[in-house]
């Protein structure tokens, strides 16, 4: 016999991630959509808008307190920062606890929720139903800097370029391909939430400065490690071929990623290894697609250990 399917509903499914994991779950041997929530969408076919999804399921637009009685398994909150609260009330208040898997920074700080980044916080993972999906620059930083973390002497400084999808769908100077041409726009360039997820759960400083950049998908962060005592190259790329060696959505290579190459891919490439004449500074690069691992693919794996499932099932890379 088959197993039965795990029912997911995705709140915020207009959204660039939303449309990501939209294409993840029609081809995941598990998961099934339950609902998808769209305002903007409501009542048209999701196969229309997104040809992965096969069948006459339909955007809606319900009420926070009609969600808890869909019958979701597990619900992916796909939503700007600041509108999760709500509805997490609405299935407190109706005593229902789906898996909730929220994609914003609304509970990336909150201790009662399991911050989800597997590669470096799956040993806490003890079936906790209330997950927080990492950031993508915090991801692409936390991986980059973890393995040289007990090495560090100062800050690291995080150079960070990413595409306009990281911008989401609402309207900015972020997002509008005529202000982007041939341009690249600084924004947030101290206190990011990003600069504080990633320095908050590496324990240790970490400076942001995120830019965007006229491509639509992928970013790069490079990063700027000083380090206590001089180390070797070869010593420097053995501790992350160590610490990533199990890891098949971490690729450790040996020039600087680009990220034309990471675009449409579910991993993350860390590499361009280049250390000074003194060997006391590291610079290490690091290439994500932010929809991808730094988003969608991510929840997926958060969703699979969730379910006590391969925690890479439905993931095309691996």
């Amino acid at each position: 016999m088959q197993p039965d399917p795990i029912r997911l509903g995705i709140v915020g499914a207009r959204g660039h991630v939303g449309a990501e994991l939209i294409r993840l779950v029609a081809g995941h041997p598990r998961f099934e959509l339950a609902f998808v929530s769209s305002r903007e969408l409501a009542e048209q076919r999701v196969s229309d808008h997104n040809p992965a999804h096969r069948g006459e399921l339909r955007y809606a637009s319900p009420a926070h307190e009609e969600l808890p009685a869909l019958g979701a398994d597990a619900v992916v909150l796909a939503l700007p920062n600041d509108k999760a609260a709500g509805i997490v009330r609405a299935f407190d208040d109706a005593n229902v606890d789906p898996v909730m898997i929220d994609l914003s920074a609304d509970h990336r700080f909150d201790p009662e929720w399991h911050y989800g980044l597997p590669e470096l916080t799956r040993a806490k993972y003890v079936g906790q139903r209330r997950i927080s999906n990492p950031g993508c620059y915090a991801t692409a930083m936390q991986l980059a800097i973890a393995p040289m973390l007990d090495a560090l002497e100062g800050p690291v400084q995080c150079f960070g370029v990413s595409g306009y999808s990281g911008a989401g769908t609402t309207p900015s100077d972020r997002n509008d391909p005529d202000k982007l041409r041939d341009n690249l726009i600084p924004y947030a360039l101290a206190g990011h939430v990003h600069e504080r997820e990633a320095s908050a759960r590496l324990g240790h400083v970490v400076e942001f400065m995120p830019h965007v950049a006229p491509h639509f998908r992928g970013l790069a962060i490079t990063a700027n490690l000083h380090l206590r005592e001089p180390m070797a190259p070869g010593v420097v790329r053995a501790r992350y071929l160590d610490r990533y060696v199990d890891e098949p959505l971490v690729d450790i290579v040996d020039d600087a990623p680009w990220v034309s190459r990471i675009a449409g891919r579910h991993h993350i490439d860390i590499g361009g290894f280049t250390l000074s004449d003194d060997g006391k500074r590291l610079v290490v690069v690091a290439t994500e697609d932010n929809l991808l691992k730094g988003a969608a693919t991510q929840a997926l794996q958060n969703l699979n250990l969730a379910f006590g499932l391969d925690e890479f099932a439905g993931i095309p890379d691996v």
